[in-house]
C-alpha cells in the first residue's frame, strides 16, 4: 500500500511554520558568523589558541587566513583528468548463498589538441570465506563480517587503489588531476570500534598505500599530478567551529570546564550554532573562487595519515559551494594546489555543476536493483543446475510474489 499523503498534509504545514519561525534566528546567527570571519584576526594568535583549546567539536586549522579568496589560474592547453567511483551489492542473508559485489567505474579524459576519452568498469564477486570476513592476524576469534559499513570502507579502498592503477598506467606528461567522490577522511574508523587490524588492512595498507603510490608517481616522474576528492552539498562545520574558538570569552577554551552544565542556547558560541561552512562561503566567494586552505584536525587523520594529512578548501560553483579535500603534499605545493582548483572548476563547468569525470565514473559503476535481482536468479539457476541444495528465505520469496 502506498503512503496516504492526506494523513500528513497538516504535519507538513506544521513543519513549514516551524521552519519559518526559526529562519529569523538563523539569519542572525549567519550574520554573526560572517562578521566574525571578516573580523581582522591574527593568525598566529588564533593557531596558538586552537592548539591550547579543549573542545567537544572538530576545529579547522587555518593555514593562510580565514576569509582569504583566490581566483583560478588559466586552464592548461593540454591536461588529463582521471576518476573512479564504485557501487556495491551488499551481503543478503535471505539469498541462497552469501556474497557481495563491488563494481569500480573508471574514466580517463584527455583535453587539448588530441582529445579522447577512455571509460571502463571492473565488477568483482566476493564469495570465499576470506572475502566474507576479516580476521585479526593474532586472534582467530576476532572476526568482522564484511557487510554494511565495513563493505563501504572496502569499496573506498578499492576505488583509490584503482585510481592509483590508472594514474601509474598514464604515460602522458600532461598536468593531471585524479578525482574521487566523497571524503578522503575515513570517519567511520574513528567512530566505530572495528579494531586495529581493520584499520591496518583497509586504511594503512589499503587507502593510504594507494595515495602513496600516486604521490610517488608525482615525485618520481617530476610531473604535475594532483589528487583531490569532491564533496557536493557538504554539511561540514569545521570552519564554523573555528569561529566558535574566536567567539569564546574563556582563555584557554575549555568546553567541559566552562559550558558543560549550560543548556543549548546559553553557551557564548551558540550565537553561530546551526550554521554550516557552506552558508558563509556561498556569501564570501564569487563564482569560481576558492577559499583559504584549512587543515583537518580529526584523530583518525592525526594518528594514521602522516604525509597524507588531509587539508581542504571550498570552491564556489554556480550557486553551490563544494568542499575539496587534498593530501598535505598537494596543499603544500602551490602549483598543484592551483592546478587542483582550476581543473576541478573546469570539470564542474563541463558537468553542469558537478565534475563530469566523476559523473561518467558513476555511470560506469552503478549497480541497480534490477541488476541484483538478475544476479540472484543466475546464482540460483547455476546452483540448481549443479544439483547444489539451496534455500531462499520466505521473506525473499514473498517479495518476488504478487499476492493480490
Amino acid at each position: 500500500m502506498s503512503l496516504d499523503l492526506n494523513k500528513i498534509v497538516h504535519q507538513l504545514d506544521e513543519m513549514v511554520s516551524s521552519l519559518k519561525a526559526g529562519d529569523r534566528q538563523r539569519q542572525e546567527r549567519l550574520q554573526k558568523a560572517l562578521d566574525t570571519i571578516n573580523k581582522e584576526t591574527d593568525l598566529d594568535t588564533l593557531k596558538l589558541r586552537i592548539e591550547k583549546s579543549k573542545t567537544s567539536f572538530l576545529i579547522a586549522g587555518p593555514v593562510d587566513g580565514l576569509n582569504t579568496k583566490y581566483d583560478s589560474i588559466p586552464i592548461p592547453q593540454r591536461f588529463t583528468v582521471l576518476a573512479t567511483d564504485g557501487s556495491q551489492i551488499d551481503v543478503d542473508r535471505h539469498q541462497a548463498a552469501r556474497y557481495y559485489l563491488i563494481n569500480i567505474g573508471d574514466v580517463r579524459l584527455e583535453y587539448g589538441d588530441s582529445p579522447q576519452a577512455k571509460l571502463g568498469n571492473h565488477p568483482r564477486l566476493y564469495f570465499e570465506d576470506e572475502d566474507l570476513m576479516m580476521t585479526a592476524p593474532d586472534d582467530s576469534l576476532n572476526t568482522k563480517m564484511v557487510e554494511g559499513t565495513l563493505l563501504g570502507l572496502k569499496r573506498d579502498a578499492e576505488e583509490c587503489a584503482h585510481l592509483a592503477d590508472i594514474a601509474e598506467e598514464c604515460t602522458t606528461d600532461n598536468p593531471t588531476l585524479a578525482l574521487l567522490d566523497g571524503s578522503l577522511i575515513k570517519w567511520t574508523l574513528e567512530r566505530k570500534d572495528f579494531g586495529d587490524f581493520i584499520i591496518d588492512k583497509l586504511l594503512v595498507n589499503g587507502f593510504l598505500k594507494s595515495l602513496e603510490r600516486i604521490r610517488k608517481k608525482q615525485i618520481d616522474k617530476d610531473r604535475e599530478l594532483t589528487i583531490a576528492s569532491y564533496i557536493s552539498s557538504t554539511g561540514s562545520r569545521d570552519v564554523i567551529n573555528t569561529l566558535k574558538i574566536i567567539i569564546c570569552p574563556y582563555t584557554p577554551v575549555n568546553c567541559d570546564k566552562h559550558c558543560k552544565q549550560k543548556l543549548p542556547g546559553e553557551r557564548p558560541c551558540d550565537m553561530v550554532d546551526g550554521i554550516l561552512d557552506r552558508d558563509i562561503f556561498i556569501r564570501l566567494l564569487n563564482a569560481g573562487e576558492r577559499s583559504a586552505v584549512f587543515r583537518n584536525t580529526s584523530k583518525i587523520v592525526k594518528n594514521y595519515y602522516g604525509k597524507h594529512h588531509i587539508y581542504f578548501f571550498y570552491v564556489k560553483v554556480d550557486d553551490e559551494v563544494a568542499r575539496i579535500e587534498i593530501p598535505e603534499w598537494v596543499a603544500e605545493n602551490k602549483r598543484l594546489l592551483e592546478l587542483t582548483h582550476t581543473l576541478v572548476l573546469d570539470q564542474c563547468r563541463l558537468g553542469h555543476g558537478y565534475p563530469v569525470a566523476l559523473s561518467e565514473a558513476h555511470e560506469q559503476a552503478v549497480v541497480t536493483a534490477t541488476d541484483k535481482q538478475l544476479l540472484d536468479r543466475l546464482l540460483e539457476e547455476s546452483l540448481a543446475r549443479d544439483n547444489i541444495s539451496t534455500k531462499v528465505s520466505a521473506k525473499s520469496r514473498s517479495k518476488r510474489t504478487r499476492w493480490i
